[in-house]
């Protein structure tokens, strides 16, 4: 009898809220994840070549031992992208960060588990000033809006932020705790980012990132759909996924039962 064939994908990639990507490591095959990511890089270059990565062993049953992390992390440097960091987790995780000379990042873990509750505060509490600083320096001319979660809390925030001009090559533009419209293009290589849902009344060829804090009812609206990437709450399509009659058409994009949805505003849903 023939074995039967594991097709499920061995890490789950999903992309945080400042464009970092966080691999979800789900079977522990070194050569396999690093054969996966390598295709990544091939089919998008412009979005995961020397990409930051954070490894989350989240999803194994064990920490691995420090021999075997380090062989994943030479695989994804050989793959072409540059792991930055661990998701924090369990204590041995922060043993095994240690090791490894690597900072451990609670944000790109609540991503996927919010509910969860955390088994030690403190060093969750420590990493955050470290999440920020990578967060910092992978946007350096990022145009960052901000309204605190109180304010919007008590209705006190403004109910969206709008972006007028162009957001063009390298920019990024992120709304939080809110929605974010963009009455002009977003360029290639340009980044929108919301907590909320995004809507673009020009063409969109950069990325948009809607839901970041894992809002899955999010969606991105545009005029023009040529996006390199879309995403909401971490599930995510490159530009080579998407149905080639969607390209150049008002498009919205959804998430439903962890599924990225894509359709035309005045059609059925594209396979």
């Amino acid at each position: 009898m023939a074995s039967s064939v594991d097709y499920e994908p061995a890490g789950e990639l999903k992309i945080g809220q400042v464009g970092i990507a966080n691999l979800r490591v789900r079977t522990l095959d070194v050569a396999r994840l690093g054969e996966e990511m390598r295709d990544r890089v091939s089919r998008a270059p412009k979005l995961f070549e020397r990409a930051a990565v954070i490894v989350d062993f989240g999803g194994l049953a064990a920490t691995p031992d420090a021999a075997t992390a380090r062989d994943l992390l030479d695989a994804l440097r050989s793959a072409g992208v540059l792991p930055v960091a661990l998701a924090y987790g369990s204590s041995e995780n922060e043993k095994l960060a240690v090791a490894l000379g690597l900072p451990l990042l609670s944000k790109f873990r609540a991503q996927y588990e919010s509910a969860s509750p955390v088994s030690a505060a403190a060093p969750a509490e420590a990493a955050e000033p470290q999440a920020d600083a990578i967060a910092a320096s992978t946007a350096p001319r990022s145009e960052t809006a901000t309204a605190s979660a109180t304010e919007v809390a008590k209705g006190g925030g403004e109910p969206g932020l709008m972006q007028a001009a162009p957001v063009r090559s390298g920019q990024q533009v992120y709304a939080e705790n809110r929605d974010l419209t963009v009455l002009a293009s977003v360029g290639a290589g340009a980044e929108v980012i919301a907590d909320g849902s995004i809507h673009i009344y020009g063409p969109l060829r950069g990325r948009a990132l809607a839901g970041a804090q894992g809002n899955e009812k999010a969606r991105i609206f545009c005029r023009a759909f040529h996006a390199e990437l879309v995403a909401v709450a971490g599930h995510y399509k490159v530009l080579e996924d998407i149905p080639k009659e969607l390209r150049g058409k008002p498009v919205q994009v959804w998430l439903e039962h962890d599924e990225l949805k894509l359709a035309t505003l005045d059609g059925p849903p594209a396979p």
